[in-house]
């Protein structure tokens, strides 16, 4: 993956607001590779949640992988924030 830049985040997160699977799951990416941003578990979770849900294989994956670096809280968290998401979002 090449270096994710604020612009490219700006990007990503403006073609997330318009459902594209494959910025949700850029956004997974840089979160949870510290990519233009800090790690965050949380929110990398939550991005690959809702790439998950519109069709991202690679996102399940991912999604799979960081909940084993997370506790049942933050799970919930990243869950929580998916769905406040999806409200604001649509």
């Amino acid at each position: 993956m090449a270096c994710v830049d604020v612009e490219s985040l700006t990007q990503y997160e403006a073609e997330a607001k318009m459902g594209r699977a494959d910025a949700l799951y850029n956004l997974g990416l840089a979160y949870s590779t510290g990519q233009g941003v800090g790690v965050d578990y949380v929110a990398a979770h939550k991005w690959f949640n809702l790439a998950a849900m519109k069709g991202s294989e690679p996102a399940k994956s991912w999604r799979a992988q960081i909940a084993h670096e997370m506790n049942s809280g933050q799970i919930a968290e990243a869950l929580r924030l998916a769905r406040e998401w999806l409200s604001i979002a649509h």
